[in-house]
């Protein structure tokens, strides 16, 4: 009899123990109770555990979840700030300074060229030149004599055309020769270059180099194309039963496939005056707010113009575990070598391409780090861990 007391009283104590870890309920701050099994326990892992489940752990984010017009299209540079590079004046290619991918700065040497022609134009310049200074002095000359009355009109005014005319060859070799890079000044000292460069018109990175080295090119053949990716933008159709919706200054949110998690936004400052046939619709034009990674002329972009806006607590759906009737989330926080997992119910709200409404009963201090995956495997870690306490 004695020992079924004790038995008895050892049962009520370890009964108790168990116990201690629920709780009768609470209210949220609508004062509604909230019962059911307490989920303040914590879950800890290792760091490696951590890194092999691939955690993503943030704070909690707030994202605009009002009402939207997708739409799509692709990245894009204005016309101003790409380039095609063109040789000016026929010419072998000797030698090229770089390569695809390669930033530049404009007036860098992209490539240098070579021909006879080249050599020719610059000894038709200082032939020409020097003929001028000739003519130069003899028309002083003869413009002082004439006006003298010692020669006659006539030979003054052939003088005067054949100057005249001479002032124009002069202008056009050195205008053609300020077009392929070459020093005029160097001429008039007779130092003729038998290699001219071909140079960036602006800063960027070169997109194309479509010359080879010993290759001929025209002066319409396109040896490189540079582009300025400091003003890329997004470039979205919108069709034509939602354009009423769309005006410059809403924000824009578009993903790339090089940064699949990450949300992008922009601010609309273009809308299309006129129809796109196929399909009908209008181009729109936004400033990308927050540029991160590579962003490359031409990337697909999927993306939604807010028409309505809608700020709240969001995060994606492997955030989010149903237990019940009730909703957690999991406040994370890293303790020396390992990370605590806390749960903490809420309620959800509306949903948006993967991103759920949060809703918290009580506010989270400043900085909570949470979980932003895994939440299923959480839950079901602490529950396998609830099981083993009731044993």
């Amino acid at each position: 009899m004695k020992k079924n007391i004790i038995y008895s009283a050892l049962l009520i104590l370890l009964l108790a123990a168990c116990g201690g870890s629920e709780t009768d309920g609470h209210e949220d701050e609508h004062g509604h109770e909230h019962e059911g099994e307490d989920h303040g326990e914590e879950i800890h892992f290792s760091e490696d555990q951590f890194k092999a489940l691939d955690f993503k752990v943030d704070t909690l984010p707030k994202r605009n979840l009002g009402t939207y017009v997708e739409a799509n299209g692709e990245l894009e540079v204005p016309p101003q700030n790409q380039a095609e590079v063109t040789a000016v004046i026929g010419a072998n290619v000797k030698s090229i300074k770089v390569i695809e991918g390669e930033k530049v700065k404009k007036g860098q040497v992209l490539a240098y060229l070579t021909h006879p022609d080249l050599i020719q134009l610059q000894t038709d310049y200082i032939t020409n030149w020097n003929d001028l200074q000739f003519l130069e002095q003899e028309y002083k000359r003869q413009e002082k004599l004439y006006e003298d009355k010692i020669t006659s009109g006539k030979d003054f005014q052939k003088l005067k055309t054949d100057y005249n005319s001479k002032i124009g060859v002069v202008n056009g070799l050195e205008a053609q020769l300020q077009l392929i890079g070459v020093n005029v000044d160097n001429l008039k000292e007779n130092k003729i270059s038998q290699i001219v460069a071909v140079r960036s018109p602006i800063s960027g990175y070169v997109r194309l180099v479509e010359v080879k080295v010993g290759q001929y090119v025209n002066p319409e053949t396109s040896m490189f194309e540079i582009i300025n990716n400091d003003h890329v933008h997004v470039d979205l159709m919108v069709f034509e039963s939602d354009v009423h919706k769309v005006r410059e200054g809403q924000q824009v949110q578009f993903s790339v496939e090089s940064l699949p998690d990450k949300l992008l936004t922009a601010t609309i400052y273009s809308v299309g005056q006129n129809f796109e046939n196929d399909p009908k619709a209008v181009h729109i034009h936004a400033e990308i707010d927050n540029k991160e990674g590579h962003l490359i002329p031409g990337m697909y972009v999927r993306g939604r113009i807010i028409v309505e806006d809608y700020f709240s607590y969001a995060l994606p759906e492997e955030a989010i575990v149903r237990e019940g009737e009730q909703y957690y989330i999991f406040k994370a926080e890293k303790e020396a070598e390992e990370w605590a997992f806390e749960p903490i119910e809420i309620a959800i709200g509306v949903k948006d391409e993967g991103w759920v409404e949060i809703k918290l009963f009580e506010p989270l201090e400043e900085g909570t780090i949470i979980a932003w995956n895994n939440a299923y495997n959480l839950m079901a870690e602490m529950k396998k861990g609830e099981a083993e306490h009731s044993h």
